[in-house]
């Protein structure tokens, strides 16, 4: 099977000073750049997403701005950068015809925000048939209001994590990863 690695809105205004900065996001950083860098040696295809916000309302990653940019410690040497507008990376994106080109069956996938663009990406890739493999600790996300009740960051991660363990991917960390 042939494998791409899909990194996710890996941008500045993630990071802290960033308009929506994330908890976890310097180690997912981390992370990523060690999935890029083993998937470099193995030959696998690596697609960097970059969310462009077009609503009139959005907050963050708005055009011309130093937030929609990509984080500047990110590896984008030998990678392919598909800009999206919306939470699923394949949504009115090139991506599904760039994995299709390829003959990419195995997709595996991190980046930020877990419970939006990352939880979105997985379960479209699911629908289209990919087998996914999810690097947990390559994920980023942030606490979350519903109603009166704040749910911190931890919780809001582990709550999306097992929701899309086993029925629409495989979760694993970097280092159970990179070394299979």
């Amino acid at each position: 099977m042939k494998k791409a690695l899909i990194v996710i809105d890996m941008q500045n205004d993630y990071f802290k000073g960033g308009a929506m900065s994330l908890v976890g996001i310097d180690e997912a950083l981390q992370k990523a750049n060690q999935l890029i860098k083993h998937a470099k040696e193995s030959n696998d295809k690596i697609f960097i997403i970059e969310h462009i916000a077009t609503k009139n309302e959005a907050t963050f990653f708005l055009l011309n701005t130093d937030g929609v940019k990509l984080h500047k410690d990110l590896d984008t040497t030998r990678t392919t950068i598909i800009q999206k507008h919306f939470p699923n990376s394949f949504r009115g994106t090139s991506l599904q015809e760039e994995l299709k080109k390829e003959n990419i069956s195995e997709l595996v996938i991190c980046g930020a925000m877990t419970h939006m663009c990352v939880d979105t990406t997985v379960r479209a890739a699911f629908d289209l048939g990919y087998n996914i493999t999810l690097i947990s600790d390559a994920c980023a996300t942030k606490n979350l209001e519903f109603g009166d009740k704040v749910i911190n960051a931890q919780d809001v991660y582990e709550s999306f994590m097992a929701s899309l363990d086993g029925v629409f991917c495989k979760i694993v960390n970097t280092k159970e990863f990179c070394h299979e």
